[in-house]
């Protein structure tokens, strides 16, 4: 089930809501659990029952890390941490490990053939596999004190709103309000209005920008100006598409009580990659950073030991995304990129006028974006080519796939992906605040929301295309 879907956004989320706002509070949490269980549900009872599983099972290693007379707390977390990442290697790299030997061994016998079963992927079992074992080492750590609610354990993990998608959530930034939260009628209003905002970012400028991006990286017909387009339309899309999901997320987790962080800062304005990873999907980034970079040692065992570290932590980002060489590479394109500006880059850009670090950092992870987009390194490589190699032919199908309401949506996107608006706002609200026009703005903005929700539903309920990029992880 998909946030971006008229079952979703007209039946299962309204019953949900108004449920939850009639039952007595202590029965929230269990109403949640159960919901998130139907949600998950959805895409497959079979991949349920292994969620399931995997909670009993952590439930369990937590309460005994916990345990005052614990002997091997250290031995309990690593056989939690093996169990965790067995999960995820067999459902999700099984078939690239074995495919990969596979290649290798036809290097010696042109010949061998072996039959590779497919194994489904759940959906977001990244995310709950590493919210999962963020619970495990934070408990270990003395962060946090093991839950010992099953329900409570379990709502964390499969909390509908974050559980297919993210943001990942660690249990302890919202551990006090699994046990007892209080919601306002002004978090109400935020989380319709961040939740309103985030379908929009889906249904008006991601979706749309995925057509076209399509058509670049699928034409037969490729030249440069379609080459620019179609990745400048994909790097739109996947940014529309993950912070309008994340953007549904929070709004859905503070409707319920829930304050999530948040993932997305404007990453398409920064001057330099170590930036544009402070600002881009940054529940991913801080995980990383305080459960595999920091452990590893970080930045304290000297120079040579941090880039090996980088390169570690960049190698499972890309890992993460996907069983795939080009998510390797791409993860480990944008870890060099982080060595180069630690060994001076950063300096020289800090030297130079701020377009400069602009232009490099936006051509960097567009490149980047080809990687992640395309299907295999060699169609990436095909497709920067023609980036790069002044390529003018076959124009006529250029402008047949491109209409003025492409590049409506591409300007827009373009602007939407940098502060300017909320800038705009602050600017006005500052100059009416406390007036009589103050309050006036106010009703007029929230009419506002409720005229693009309508709008937004319309085309959810008329559109059968609406992919979602993040699914697959």
């Amino acid at each position: 089930m998909v946030f971006a879907s008229p079952f979703f956004l007209l039946l299962f989320f309204p019953i949900v809501l108004v449920v939850y706002f009639l039952i007595n509070p202590k029965y929230r949490n269990f109403w949640l659990f159960a919901s998130s269980l139907i949600f998950y549900s959805w895409g497959g009872v079979q991949y349920t029952l292994l969620m399931f599983y995997s909670i009993i099972v952590n439930y369990f290693f937590a309460k005994l890390i916990d345990k005052d007379d614990c002997k091997n707390p250290k031995k309990l977390v690593v056989l939690s941490i093996v169990f965790n990442l067995g999960i995820l290697g067999f459902f999700k790299y099984f078939n690239f490990i074995l495919n990969l030997i596979t290649h290798v061994i036809r290097f010696v016998d042109a010949d061998f053939t072996i039959s590779v079963p497919t194994i489904p992927l759940p959906i977001g079992i990244s995310f709950f596999t590493f919210q999962i074992m963020s619970y495990i080492i934070d408990v270990y750590r003395k962060d946090v004190k093991s839950q010992s609610k099953f329900v409570n354990l379990g709502l964390y993990i499969m909390l509908f709103p974050q559980l297919i998608a993210g943001p990942i959530v660690r249990y302890i930034d919202i551990e006090n309000e699994i046990n007892e939260r209080r919601i306002s009628i002004e978090d109400i209003r935020f989380g319709l209005k961040r939740f309103i905002i985030g379908l929009a970012k889906k249904v008006f400028l991601a979706n749309f920008a995925a057509k076209f991006a399509d058509v670049a990286f699928t034409s037969p017909y490729l030249n440069t100006p379609l080459a620019w387009l179609g990745i400048i339309s994909y790097s739109l899309q996947i940014f529309f598409d993950f912070s309008g999901y994340s953007d549904m997320a929070i709004g859905m987790g503070r409707i319920f009580g829930f304050h999530f962080l948040e993932n997305f800062n404007y990453p398409y304005i920064s001057k330099s990659i170590q930036e544009f990873w402070r600002r881009w999907h940054i529940s991913l980034s801080t995980w990383f950073k305080d459960y595999l970079y920091i452990p590893l040692g970080g930045n304290r065992k000297g120079t040579r030991r941090t880039y090996i570290n980088n390169i570690i932590v960049f190698f499972c980002t890309g890992l993460w995304h996907g069983a795939a060489l080009n998510f390797i590479v791409w993860g480990l394109y944008h870890g060099a990129f982080l060595i180069v500006e630690r060994m001076g880059l950063n300096k020289l850009l800090g030297r130079m006028p701020k377009f400069f670090g602009h232009v490099y950092t936006t051509l960097v992870f567009m490149i980047g974006w080809v990687l992640f987009r395309a299907n295999t390194i060699g169609e990436a490589l095909r497709y920067i080519k023609k980036m790069f190699v002044f390529d003018m032919q076959h124009m006529e199908y250029f402008y047949l796939d491109l209409d003025s309401f492409t590049i409506f949506i591409i300007i827009l996107g373009v602007v939407l992906s940098t502060p300017v608006v909320p800038l705009i706002k602050s600017r006005i609200k500052s100059w009416i605040q406390g007036t009589m026009v103050n309050s006036l703005g106010i009703i007029l903005v929230d009419i506002n929301y409720l005229f693009l929700f309508i709008v937004s539903i319309i085309f959810v309920v008329g559109s059968k295309f609406n992919p979602f990029i993040y699914f697959r992880f």
